[in-house]
């Protein structure tokens, strides 16, 4: 039933293979069950919920694409995506949780009719591919800072803004050795690179002493449990701050609009690609659906109670594995499900062991900077000040609208004006207005 299901004999591939490519596609990215709840917990949401509905909805969305698209290709609540939803929109702008999930479902929503319309593959090509590329870096780069500051490897100074942590702090040495061991093990090629740093980690804090009379790791009392339940955070959202502030709003939905939708359209081309599905052409057979797919999977993701869900760049470990088709997903969805058992050991993951994964995530998505004609200055000037204003305003959004104002800018100077789209000027006056306070219904 499987071998007709995927189509793997036409896909020349085994369930054997297929299977394994599943549990390797999981151990890349099951960090997200540790990471994403400790991200979230920040905008005041309940941990033990969060890991809950991390894990059901990781799964139902995989699944939803395994079986819409035959596609080895996993979801789960995006990284950097959660970072903006907590630190940029929860405390930074001061919106509550439960307002910000209606951000998300809107978000999903739009992006559900842009899909069935056909318009989101035109909104896509309409932003300009160093922009999107400048997007993941500042992303990337977001996240690790907030790495390296949860782990206190960089703190607060008054004088320089930043500075140096207490190395010799145990929970410091910890999580800088963390680092240098997922360096090593991505470095050399291991499968899992990331969560078995996690994991190592985690074993050695329970005997390093964290210098209150603890240690590093808090052991938990069972290793076993039934889920935690998602009451806290399922059918939480509200509508109340988009009705009430509609114009402070509209800047923040359309960066999760821009910012998802980028995500998701550059991991499912850059995975089908590795996976051999692509068409001479460079066209993506049932890419309609795989849009469609994401889509359903970010309203759902609100409805739950989690920042967006996106596709997974970590999905190419399982496509390095032998992954062909929608088994290697549909396994990953299945292993997310048992997780659910073992909430507590994931909850006993202390933040030195959770900080590498942040730093190692977002050196993966700088890589991108590669890709960029920096030696063009019309294009490099909006590429570094996205890249820097990110992390540096610790707001994907402000970073995102700088980058777009100035494009706009350097290449009408340049007279290249009619090189970008009309709708990247309509979404860089838009940020022009939020940012510069000329916003007319600001109040």
């Amino acid at each position: 039933m499987l071998k007709r299901i995927f189509d793997l004999e036409g896909h020349k591939t085994t369930i054997g293979r297929e299977i394994q490519a599943g549990f390797t596609t999981f151990a890349a990215m099951a960090y997200i069950l540790a990471v994403n709840p400790l991200i979230l917990k920040d905008a005041g949401m309940p941990q033990a919920a969060l890991v809950t509905v991390t894990a059901i909805t990781a799964a139902f969305s995989t699944a939803l694409m395994a079986f819409m698209t035959n596609y080895p290709l996993a979801l789960a609540p995006g990284m950097g995506i959660n970072a903006y939803f907590t630190y940029s929109v929860c405390i930074g702008a001061g919106i509550p949780w439960q307002s910000a999930l209606g951000f998300v479902f809107i978000n999903g929503t739009i992006f559900l009719m842009l899909s069935v319309t056909g318009i989101r593959e035109k909104i896509v090509n309409s932003i300009p591919l160093y922009l999107k590329l400048a997007i993941t870096c500042g992303v990337g780069l977001f996240i690790a800072f907030i790495g390296l500051k949860n782990a206190g490897i960089i703190i607060a100074n008054k004088a320089t803004f930043v500075s140096q942590g207490d190395f010799r702090a145990p929970s410091v040495a910890l999580a800088l050795f963390g680092i240098a061991l997922a360096a090593i093990l991505v470095t050399r090629k291991i499968p899992g690179a990331i969560i078995l740093s996690i994991l190592s980690v985690t074993v050695l804090g329970i005997f390093i002493p964290d210098g209150q009379g603890g240690h590093i790791t808090v052991w938990p009392h069972s290793i076993f449990s039934l889920p935690a339940s998602p009451e806290p955070v399922m059918l939480k959202l509200n509508f109340k701050y988009v009705i009430e502030h509609f114009a402070k709003a509209l800047p923040i939905i359309l960066t999760l609009l821009i910012i998802d939708m980028f995500d998701n359209i550059g991991t499912l081309i850059g995975v089908t690609k590795r996976a051999g599905l692509m068409r001479p052409d460079g066209t993506l057979p049932k890419v309609g659906r795989a849009l469609m797919s994401d889509s359903i999977a970010a309203i759902v993701s609100s409805l739950s109670g989690t920042s967006t869900v996106v596709s997974y760049i970590e999905s190419a470990s399982g496509v390095e594995a032998g992954g062909r088709t929608g088994l290697t997903a549909l396994t990953t969805a299945a292993c997310f499900l048992g997780a659910l058992f073992f909430s507590p050991l994931i909850l006993a993951i202390p933040s030195a062991a959770t900080a590498p994964a942040l730093v190692i995530v977002g050196i993966f998505m700088m890589q991108s900077v590669i890709e960029i004609k920096m030696s063009d200055f019309s294009v490099a000037a909006p590429v570094v000040i996205t890249i820097l204003a990110i992390p540096l305003t610790f707001s994907v959004a402000e970073g995102l609208g700088l980058g777009l104002i100035s494009a706009a800018i350097v290449k009408l100077a340049k007279g290249e004006g009619k090189k970008l789209s009309a709708m990247t000027y309509i979404i860089a006056g838009i940020f022009f207005l939020e940012l510069f306070r000329f916003w007319p219904f600001n109040g």
